[in-house]
């Protein structure tokens, strides 16, 4: 008997920018999780402090969430600490 797998979890349909996108998406979410332990708070507070439900906080944190830039924006307003650090590219001349 053929065991059917999940086309999600076949490896050989998984792109290097698949494979990138879901490594990215856990780190920011276990960034998110260092803050919140450095700083004593609960996925609850931070659902109140962003105006969200605990359950959706929960979802963005479980690493498997496409978070958008907004989103990411957010929480890092809220939490007051950066959780994605993009290195300053130096200004050409004429973009200065």
């Amino acid at each position: 008997m053929h065991m059917r797998t999940n086309r999600i979890m076949d490896e050989t349909t998984i792109t290097p920018e698949m494979k990138l996108q879901m490594e990215m998406s856990v780190a920011i979410a276990n960034r998110i999780y260092e803050i919140l332990e450095a700083k004593g708070m609960t996925q609850k507070e931070l659902a109140q402090k962003l105006g969200k439900t605990e359950t959706e906080v929960s979802r963005w944190l479980s690493g498997t969430h496409n978070l958008t830039l907004s989103t990411i924006c957010k929480i890092s307003a809220a939490l007051g600490e950066e959780i994605v650090i993009v290195p300053k590219l130096a200004l050409e001349p004429e973009f200065a």
